[in-house]
């Protein structure tokens, strides 16, 4: 009998999920082959000893030779990826191999914001008021029609890339030079969503086919940037608040043809009730696998797994603990002196993973979004209160120290960091 063979599609960094599928689809016996338009930056690959082939994903007929080839070996199980840029890549190669996977067409309207914005109106489901600019007349003009502050962000992207909140005409003018000169990497042709700002406390709805699993509270760092600091789940809400945000969230699915696999969708709850702010229809990034599992008992990377080979899955609840993640992102650049040894921290009772992103020496250079982040601690309790207070003593334990970049007077200060 052929070996069962698992594609991973463009894979996560260490950072990311990727890792959590790699080492459930070993769980599941099944052979993890990764595909990949450049190896070498998934180093954990070579680790495991996963079988990495070089292609770039967006060409989807060479993707189909690659797999066409692979079965003559292996028995391919199935097809996925956690990654955006491929996800819609990923349903036309399942279709095309007759393997359970998305509706492309949904997951690519679905990744185009303004594309989505447009279908969940067109619905019903409450959004901010957006327009779509493509140079800096257009920004300036949807701006002043929607009215200061806005959210300048791309159409394509993810990880609050290129996202930033302009709350006066100079920010605005600043982020708009930014996305349009030249340093910010597009996607696809420069195309920029000028959205209302949604003011409330901002949750996440994570669901498997058309059932909510759980709704986790988010926190972010300073603005104008969008990068998180903290997580919650389940995230403390009234009966009636979950049942809005849960109903607003099957009502995006059903809006955007979505309702196979995996999603998670930003809501804000604003003084009108829940706003959907975004539709990611793919797995939640780190560290909302990680929440669930540490709160729930339920592995939604292995759910995703059995799913996707066409296996009975299973979301039901082993416990009910509320969960906290701190990410961990330093306040200012520079290089990396020392971070410190993370063994105390996931020795601690209650802490269900630490994790640390940075190596000694690593150029600190903060950018604004998750790519700012150097590691993230799990802390998980039958009690809220009890979780957040593990969680401190975790992250009190684990330290660095940055090492400013020297200023035009050769002056170097030394400074250490513990976040509060």
């Amino acid at each position: 009998m052929a070996r069962r063979a698992f594609i991973l599609v463009e894979t996560t960094k260490p950072n990311g999920v990727g890792p959590l599928y790699v080492q459930a689809a070993h769980r599941l016996g099944l052979h993890p082959i990764a595909l990949s338009s450049d190896p070498v930056q998934y180093e954990y690959l070579a680790a495991k000893k996963v079988e990495v082939i070089r292609v770039n994903p967006d060409d989807l007929d060479a993707s189909i030779q690659i797999c066409s080839r692979l079965r003559a070996t292996y028995e391919i199980a199935g097809i996925t990826s956690a990654n955006d840029s491929v996800y819609a890549t990923v349903g036309w190669l399942c279709r095309y191999f007759d393997l359970p996977g998305p509706n492309p067409a949904s997951i690519e309207r679905c990744c185009d914001k303004f594309a989505q914005r447009q279908l969940l109106a067109e619905a019903g489901v409450p959004i901010p008021a957006c327009r779509l600019a493509t140079n800096a007349m257009d920004v300036e003009s949807a701006a002043a029609e929607i009215g200061l502050p806005v959210v300048l962000k791309p159409a394509v992207g993810a990880g609050s890339r290129g996202v930033r909140l302009c709350r006066n005409m100079d920010e605005l003018a600043d982020h708009t030079t930014y996305l349009l000169g030249g340093k910010h990497i597009w996607q696809s042709s420069p195309r920029i969503l000028v959205e209302e700002f949604a003011q409330g406390p901002l949750y996440g709805a994570h669901t498997m086919g058309n059932q909510v699993i759980g709704i986790v509270a988010a926190d972010f760092g300073p603005l104008p940037h969008f990068v998180y600091r903290h997580f919650t789940f389940p995230a403390p809400l009234s009966d009636d608040e979950h049942k809005r945000i849960a109903d607003v969230s099957l009502s995006s699915l059903r809006a955007l043809g979505l309702g196979w696999g995996p999603a998670n969708i930003e809501v804000r709850w604003t003084k009108h009730g829940p706003v959907v702010i975004e539709v990611n229809p793919r797995l939640s990034g780190t560290p909302d696998p990680q929440l669930v599992q540490a709160a729930y008992g339920v592995d939604l990377v292995s759910e995703h797994i059995r799913l996707v080979i066409g296996e009975e899955w299973n979301l039901r609840r082993r416990y009910s603990h509320t969960a906290a993640a701190r990410i961990l992102v330093p306040d200012h650049d520079g290089t990396l002196d020392w971070i410190g040894d993370d063994s105390r921290a996931a020795a601690l009772s209650g802490v269900a993973e630490v994790k640390l992103y940075a190596e000694p020496k690593t150029p600190i250079v903060r950018k604004g979004d998750s790519r700012d982040w150097i590691g993230h601690v799990v802390a998980a309790s039958p009690g809220r209160a009890e979780t957040e207070a593990i969680l401190q003593r975790a992250v009190d334990l684990i330290g660095w120290s940055i090492t400013p970049f020297p200023t035009t007077s050769k002056e170097v200060q030394s400074a250490s960091f513990r976040l509060p």
